[in-house]
């Protein structure tokens, strides 16, 4: 337990939880299949041999994770709106009432449009390697929010398109299992177009509250070699500049024009349309170099060799049990890189995901874990960095995507066997946490303060 109270944020903050659909829904016979159902049908492709069929059951015992979520104290729940379902008869339905039983606890639903389960119908017409998936999505985002709009005011369009790219379509660990390398950047430029046009879409349909989740993070070279410095800076391109400067500047970081399809140019004023808030997902700094001649690692993934820069450990650091470093200056380093390169053309931002992996009930390293990137997140927020919220990933242990049940992220332990909750030593953690800051506010501006305004 940290020995200090963790410092007053400012009123307004906004305190979450995340989730996704795929990793705790299940009912997968209740929807439509997605891509991933196909690629974790394949042997091999998920280390423990497991599916989210049945996940955590979230679709059948949404009460009584919301209950989880009143009694924890958060402001506000990130979920994801599964695409196939929505594509199955009476698939929205379930959004009504898992929204309609936040709205009655007071925790603010919002919702995320693509967390990676693309409907395997799309999949099998060319997937995101096809631009007609972006306006498929726009289609998608504009039903979800005809349904919800009443009721949800926060809306995120896309989790990740980075990681969705790079492992998905580059190495092939993820759904749909492509290997192509420098060939899957047209993947980016789909998910951005598709990302503009349902921003678009949902201003049409009155939403004023808008953002991404994209996933960034410091990017450290090996050495001050300049071979490991011009390493560093490509894979800076790939992880960070590409997925944010056609959203925040309107263009494309040069030297990436002759992998993006042809009209791509054409695209970035729709890409750019504005952001109420931007979503930034942090886990750790990555430790880049110049490639070694041989397979390389990053959190399990093998890298191939023929790419242009390796991936190394940095040394000296704790690790999660997912293998990655514990880096919580990497979060203010962050976030005050990001002021400064863009200047007043980033909007406000919030932590749309911030977690670990770590076994055990009473998980003492969470809670370390949790408390110094708050307090790392606190010292941005003192820089200068308008930050606007945090949600912890995740409410729940899930299916960690191809660590299948083998990684635990949640505050709350769930036994596979019998879906029984039982809420981490971290849980408690944060209820104290949470009601410190809200004590706080209160006494700083009143009982009357909004704790979670919008954005």
């Amino acid at each position: 337990m940290a020995t200090h109270p963790i410092p007053p944020f400012p009123p307004g903050f906004l305190w979450g939880v995340s989730t996704s659909a795929h990793q705790i829904e299940g009912a997968a016979d209740e929807r439509e299949p997605s891509v991933w159902d196909a690629f974790t049908a394949e042997p091999g492709r998920v280390k423990d041999g497991s599916t989210a069929a049945v996940a955590c059951d979230h679709y059948h015992r949404y009460q009584e994770d919301v209950a989880l979520l009143s009694d924890l104290g958060v402001d506000a729940y990130r979920f994801s709106v599964s695409w196939p379902r929505v594509d199955s008869p009476g698939g929205l339905d379930f959004y009504d009432r898992l929204v309609d039983e936040l709205c009655a606890v007071g925790v603010r639903p919002v919702p995320t449009l693509f967390h990676w389960d693309l409907p395997l119908a799309l999949q099998e017409a060319g997937g995101w390697l096809e631009r007609d998936t972006a306006f498929r999505f726009a289609e998608y985002a504009a039903r979800v929010a005809a349904r919800l709009r009443d009721r949800v005011t926060q809306w995120i369009t896309l989790n990740e398109p980075a990681e969705h790219t790079l492992l998905g379509h580059a190495l092939g660990v993820h759904a749909p299992g492509r290997r192509l390398l420098f060939d899957a950047l047209p993947v980016a430029h789909h998910q951005l177009l598709a990302h503009g046009l349902a921003v678009r879409a949902l201003r049409a349909a009155g939403v004023t509250d808008i953002g991404i989740a994209n996933s960034h993070g410091p990017t450290w070279p090996a050495s001050r070699e300049s071979a490991d410095v011009a390493a560093a800076d490509l894979y800076d391109l790939l992880l960070n500049r590409l997925f944010a400067e056609p959203l925040l500047l309107g263009e494309y970081p040069d030297g990436l024009g002759e992998f993006m399809p042809e009209d791509a140019g054409a695209d970035l004023e729709v890409i750019a349309e504005p952001l109420d808030w931007y979503g930034i997902n942090y886990y750790a700094p990555t430790r880049v170099g110049a490639p070694l001649g041989r397979d390389d690692a990053f959190a399990g993934v093998p890298i191939p060799a023929e790419l242009p820069f390796s991936l190394r450990e940095i040394e000296g650091r704790p690790v999660t049990d997912s293998g990655w470093p514990v880096v919580p200056e990497g979060l203010t380093d962050l976030l005050t890189a990001f002021r400064d390169r863009y200047g007043d053309r980033l909007p406000p931002v919030v932590i749309t995901e911030n977690g670990c992996s770590y076994e055990g009930v009473d998980d003492r390293e969470r809670i370390a874990y949790l408390d110094a990137h708050i307090r790392a997140l606190h010292r941005a927020i003192e820089a200068g960095v308008d930050v606007r919220g945090y949600f912890i990933w995740s409410l729940l242990d899930n299916f960690e995507w191809a660590e299948g049940f083998a990684r635990r992220f949640g505050l709350v332990h769930v036994d596979f066997r019998t879906l029984r909750r039982t809420p981490k030593a971290s849980y408690r953690w944060l209820r104290e946490v949470l009601r410190e800051q809200r004590e706080g506010r209160q006494g700083a501006a009143g009982p009357e303060t909004d704790s979670a305004g919008d954005l």
